[in-house]
């Protein structure tokens, strides 16, 4: 009998996420990435000549590779069921925070736009809709819980934090896309773009209707490139958020973990 450990050890595993470094790109109302040392090696040296080093850093619980938890966005001073906002600076929010996120091990779903578009990546008001999720989903079954990611190719140009903000323009879901999504019950959404929806779009519908009428989490900011190389479709996605109690999201490490189907049915 094929145990857990053997099934995983002959998985190929992708890894999801972007680099967090100083200068990075984030969206302009969350704060940025900030690091540095705050002890050197030599600075204080053991009594044998070993040395450690340290570090501080900070940044918004919105910016690199990261989850939005359901208390991120409200409507009409109500949350995901119609629950009130209750908020404070010091403890931020009561209910929904991404502290109660269950670490993830979902089914996994790629829908590669871009390629299906031929292109290396979407232009900047390419609009995603539901003709396109059907086509990136041909021969595929999007199921209930399933984590469902969008490729658009702009996971290349992270490393250049002005072309991908690209003053606040990027591709994404249409409403009537994100509706195609909560339609099939995803649990998550995603995509590698600084927001899970075409921008700009002052309303942002796409939160609103994923996060607040459907609770339906949002992942941003992905590196979903090796996986669209490899032409992977389905896979394991694994990840857990930092656990930051009362926060509207956090960072987190995500892996899609693919077993080709010989191993698999060993």
């Amino acid at each position: 009998m094929t145990s857990l450990f053997d099934l995983a050890a002959g998985a190929t595993v992708y890894d999801l996420a972007q680099p967090y470094f100083v200068g990075m790109p984030h969206y302009p109302t969350h704060p940025p990435f900030s690091f540095s040392l705050t002890r050197g090696h030599g600075e204080y040296p053991g009594p044998e000549g070993h040395g450690s080093s340290a570090e501080a850093i900070a940044l918004g619980g919105h910016v690199g590779t990261h989850i939005d938890a359901l208390c991120h966005f409200s409507y009409r001073g109500k949350l995901y069921g119609g629950i009130a906002v209750e908020q404070s600076t010091a403890s931020g929010h009561g209910q929904l925070t991404v502290d109660t996120i269950a670490p993830i091990l979902r089914r996994g779903v790629l829908l590669d736009i871009a390629g299906l578009a031929g292109v290396s990546a979407l232009e900047e008001d390419f609009e995603v809709t539901p003709a396109h999720l059907d086509a990136g989903a041909r021969g595929l079954e999007i199921r209930p819980g399933d984590v469902v990611l969008l490729r658009t190719g702009w996971a290349s140009s992270f490393r250049e934090p002005v072309r991908f903000l690209a003053q606040g323009r990027g591709p994404g879901p249409s409403l009537a896309g994100a509706r195609w999504l909560s339609g099939r019950g995803v649990f998550a959404a995603g995509s590698d773009t600084l927001a899970f929806e075409k921008i700009p779009m002052p309303a942002m519908p796409v939160h609103v209707h994923l996060l607040v009428e459907k609770g339906i989490h949002i992942i941003e900011c992905l590196n979903l490139e090796e996986l669209a190389a490899a032409g992977v479709r389905e896979f394991l996605f694994v990840a857990a958020p930092l656990k930051i109690r009362g926060a509207t999201g956090a960072p987190m490490r995500p892996l899609a973990l693919y077993l080709a189907p010989a191993v698999a049915d060993r």
